[in-house]
C-alpha cells in the first residue's frame, strides 16, 4: 500500500512563505507579523505536530507526524524532517510502528509581495517503517515546485505546486512508487482565524489510478508563535486510497 504520507501531504506542504515580507527583512520583523503569512514559516525553527486519520475500504489509518523545520545559510534554504508514528487497523493488519521517515530540503529563489515567490523542494522518503504494513517498501525521491501570491494583500493567499514522487530502491516484492501530483491551496485569514482549501489532483502510473483528495481547514492563532487547525478531507477519483480523513494539528514557531 502506498503510505499515508503520499494520502495526504501535504498538508503540509513546505509552502513558499513569508509572502507579506520582503526578502530582506529580518526574523525579529517577520515574528511580529508571523499570522500574516502561510503555516510554514522559513525564518524561524519550526515544529508541526498533527494526527491524521484515514477511512479506506479495508480499515482505517493513523498517522501521528512530527515534522520539524529548521532555516539554514541564508534563510533562502530550509530543512525538514519527517517522524510518522503510523497505526492500521484493518480485518488482517492491526500494528503500530514507525513509518517511512522522510528528509527534504527547499530552496526559494524568489519571493516579493507584490508578485509572488516560487520555491524548489527535493525530499527523499526512507524505507524505515518497522513493519512492511506501515510503509511502502521502497525508497522515493520526491522534487517539487511551488509558486505562490496574495490574491488580495495579506489576506487570500493561494499557493499551487506540482511534486513528482518516484521510487528508486527497496522491495521487489513492493509495488514501485510513480506518482504526479498537483495541488492547489487557498488560505484567507480572518483575524486571528484562518479558512483554506485544498484540492490535489493525482495521477499513479503503478495502478493508472487517480487517488485525488480535498479538504477544508480552520485554523486559528492561540498565541504569538503558537497556531492550531483542524481539517476534514475526502478522497476521490479511480483507485483512491482513502474515502475520507480529518486532521488536526498544531504549529509551534521559536
Amino acid at each position: 500500500m502506498i503510505k499515508l504520507q503520499k494520502l495526504f501531504l501535504l498538508n503540509f506542504l513546505i509552502t513558499v512563505s513569508a509572502f507579506a515580507q520582503d526578502n530582506n527583512q529580518d526574523a525579529n520583523e517577520n515574528s511580529q507579523n508571523l499570522y500574516t503569512e502561510a503555516r510554514y514559516h522559513y525564518y524561524l525553527k519550526t515544529i508541526l505536530l498533527f494526527n491524521e486519520y484515514l477511512d479506506t475500504d479495508s480499515g482505517s489509518f493513523n498517522t501521528t507526524e512530527l515534522r520539524f523545520l529548521h532555516p539554514i545559510a541564508n534563510k533562502a534554504w530550509n530543512l525538514r524532517v519527517d517522524l510518522p508514528l503510523i497505526s492500521t487497523n484493518t480485518s488482517s493488519i492491526n500494528k503500530t510502528g514507525i513509518g517511512d521517515i522522510g528528509v527534504g530540503i527547499s530552496y526559494i529563489p524568489y519571493l516579493k509581495h507584490e508578485s509572488g515567490g516560487i520555491a524548489f523542494r527535493a525530499r527523499v522518503i526512507s524505507n524505515s517503517a518497522a513493519d512492511p504494513a506501515l510503509g511502502s517498501g521502497k525508497w522515493v525521491f520526491a522534487p517539487a515546485i511551488f509558486y505562490g501570491k496574495y490574491l488580495i494583500a495579506n489576506k487570500l493567499l493561494w499557493i499551487t505546486n506540482l511534486e513528482n514522487q518516484s521510487s528508486f530502491a527497496g522491495s521487489s516484492n513492493r509495488n514501485d512508487v510513480n506518482l504526479t501530483a498537483l495541488e492547489n491551496y487557498f488560505m484567507y485569514i480572518i483575524g486571528k482565524n484562518w479558512i483554506a482549501a485544498d484540492v490535489a489532483f493525482r495521477y499513479n502510473n503503478t495502478n493508472k489510478g487517480y487517488p485525488n483528495n480535498a479538504f477544508v481547514e480552520f485554523g486559528r492563532k492561540i498565541t504569538q508563535n503558537d497556531m492550531a487547525y483542524i481539517h476534514p478531507s475526502v478522497g476521490f477519483g479511480g483507485h483512491k486510497t482513502y474515502n475520507y480523513g480529518i486532521e488536526v494539528g498544531m504549529l509551534i514557531l521559536f
